[in-house]
């Protein structure tokens, strides 16, 4: 467990009720003061690791809300980013996407096989 510093990657999870998908933001630390890192988007964390359990071990938490934490960047989120991000994209094509008769009917026939 050690405070952030300059360059480090980190990322946050969120989620909107349990039908919701996982939405990761990803940020580097761009700059330090004595007790906070801050983000390139701003955000600023309170710069003392601790526990956290949600999505890694170590968690740091925002400045004024400790409830939500951010995670050093490991290979493990970024595959799990890529794979949410798929999910996301395929449900947003089939809500936006306006089938012909003709396309309902190849799915179905798809699906039925």
């Amino acid at each position: 467990m050690r405070p952030l510093e300059i360059g480090d990657k980190v990322y946050n999870v969120t989620q909107d009720g349990f039908d919701d998908f996982k939405r990761y933001t990803f940020s580097v630390v761009v700059e330090l003061t004595k007790t906070l890192a801050i983000l390139k988007n701003g955000t600023r964390l309170v710069n003392y690791p601790k526990p956290s359990y949600i999505m890694e071990d170590i968690g740091y938490s925002v400045y004024r809300q400790r409830g939500v934490h951010w995670h050093l960047v490991s290979i493990n989120a970024i595959r799990e980013a890529q794979i949410e991000n798929k999910k996301i994209e395929v449900h947003d094509w089939f809500k936006d996407k306006k089938f012909t008769l003709e396309e309902k009917q190849a799915i179905y026939e798809l699906f039925t096989k």
